[in-house]
């Protein structure tokens, strides 16, 4: 299963929210911004779905109602209905439609000490929504133990065999994530009901002494292995996987993660995680939309979310919103130095238009790459260079390449063999564009064309072949200049600005 809309209606703080996926929504939806902006309210929503299946408890209506405490007394009184408040796209909500793991997810020790039939999995007692403590790993445990002897049982391996089967894929994950790996199913028979582990030259030393990263790792890791067997179709929701782990391990844990669910399936994960967010950015690119909570107050009036688009300037807010300034961590790993107004504008913005134009055009495609004015032929040259040597020294796999019109010979006209001769003669960071300058791309008949369509105005493609006969090598400063004559507001205005002015001084 994976969701394409859903419409949350008077639903705890929301008034009107809508999350639209899209036709073809990815496997991976991750939900950020800052505490308090209602990403677990989204999986309470998904929660409150499955109470029709739930063979336990749900949380009282006042948990749900938005109308409740609304500040108008006379709505307060409406009735609430999951099914009226919250709708999901596509319909046909089963049991195994959603898999939710809370963010209060620890269990310090575990101690079984009876062996007992389990129910199925879909008989577990589940948290009930996003405020309960999920504590599901010594069921899990229990689970793997009774597999254990079962397959024990049947004769087919020997309890050696069995149990390093169960543990081998838990294993080849902890391996990739920790430097831990599980030793031992232990026993209960000799009253050692819990999970051993071996780190380094330590080895079968207890749950309980692992650290609290950890145990969370361990938690979801089984869990998933135990549970993706069982839920199919499913949407598997985790809220806040990062718990007690650090950057690099977080990092690690969503990759590993992605592979345990199956393609058919969803993970919604709602984070606010540096290492969560650089997999998305970087790994998991192509497998992620990230609906960012922060850009509005989604829980008042009628509103809509949809992913957004991945470039700088939204990884640089959604970096930002995770630890109030980290715009360092997405330091472009390619800096393009071309031509324009060098000096910055309020704020460090960038005033040159070229590099707004470049910025404008590569920054989806190219999240990582940064283009910068730097004046012109010759400050390009020069700047480049001590821009290499200085930002090599603190990031060593910084690329920086001088991007320059083909307008080399100061405005003059380069021919394709002098564009050719001098990137024969320069270094291989330098590029030069085939075409006059930029304008000669943005005046393109096919831009102009789009350009059109979007402005409902017709495009007389004779005309244009009229006037812009080679858009290569046209200059076209030079060539609508010719068209300005004294008759014109436009000259006048530029006669006042230069001449006019100046005699009145």
């Amino acid at each position: 299963m994976k969701i394409t809309k859903l419409q949350l209606k008077a639903f705890k703080r929301f008034d009107d929210l809508t999350i639209d996926l899209g036709e073809t929504p990815q496997k991976i939806i991750a939900l950020v911004g800052p505490n308090g902006c209602g990403k677990s309210s989204i999986f309470d929503a998904f929660e409150a779905r499955l109470k029709v299946f739930r063979n336990h408890g749900q949380e009282d209506v006042g948990f749900y109602s938005r109308a409740q405490y609304h500040e108008d007394e006379n709505l307060r009184s409406d009735n609430y209905s999951h099914n009226q408040s919250i709708i999901i796209t596509p319909e046909g909500i089963t049991r195994k439609s959603f898999y939710i793991r809370t963010s209060y997810r620890f269990t310090s020790r575990i101690n079984v000490t009876a062996i007992q039939a389990q129910q199925d999995v879909f008989s577990d007692r589940d948290p009930i929504s996003s405020i309960e403590l999920d504590c599901r790993l010594e069921s899990n445990y229990r689970r793997l133990m009774g597999i254990a002897y079962e397959k024990f049982d049947i004769g087919d391996q020997t309890g050696k065999e069995v149990r390093q089967n169960l543990i081998g894929q838990a294993n080849q994950i902890l391996n990739k994530v920790l430097d831990v790996e599980i030793s031992s199913l232990g026993s209960v028979l000799q009253n050692k009901g819990q999970l051993y582990f071996k780190k380094g030259n330590i080895k079968d030393f207890p749950y309980m002494n692992l650290s609290s990263g950890e145990k969370e790792v361990v938690d979801i890791i089984i869990d998933l292995i135990i549970k993706t067997e069982h839920y199919t179709e499913t949407v598997f929701c985790i809220d806040e996987p990062e718990l007690h782990l650090n950057t690099a391990i977080q990092r690690k844990l969503l990759i590993e993660i992605e592979k345990l669910i199956p393609d058919n399936c969803q993970l919604w994960i709602a984070t606010h995680s540096i290492g969560f967010l650089r997999a998305l950015q970087e790994e998991l690119r192509d497998k992620a939309q990230i609906l960012d909570f922060s850009e509005d107050d989604y829980f008042t009036g009628i509103k809509t979310i949809q992913p957004i688009k991945p470039t700088r300037k939204n990884w640089q807010r959604i970096f930002s919103t995770a630890l109030e300034d980290l715009t360092g961590l997405i330091a472009p790993k390619r800096i393009i130095y071309c031509e324009g107004k060098d000096k910055p504008g309020s704020g460090g913005s960038e005033e040159g238009l070229d590099a707004q134009v470049y910025n404008n055009i590569f920054s989806e495609q190219y999240p990582d790459t940064l283009f910068v004015s730097s004046g012109g032929n010759t400050e390009l040259d020069q700047r480049s260079d001590i821009a290499l040597a200085i930002l090599r020294k603190a990031f060593s796999n910084i690329e920086i390449l001088v991007l320059k019109d083909r307008d080399l010979s100061s405005g003059k006209t380069a021919t394709m063999k002098d564009r050719q001769n001098y990137l024969s003669n320069n270094k291989p960071n330098h590029r030069v564009l085939e075409r006059f300058e930029i304008e000669n791309y943005l005046f393109d008949k096919e831009v102009l064309k789009k350009y059109c369509e979007s402005t409902s105005c017709s495009f007389d493609e004779a005309k244009y072949d009229e006037q812009i006969p080679d858009i290569i090598n046209d200059n076209f400063k030079i060539n609508l200049s010719k068209f300005i004559t004294t008759d014109m507001d436009i000259y006048k205005k530029l006669e006042q600005c230069i001449f006019i002015a100046t005699k009145k001084q």
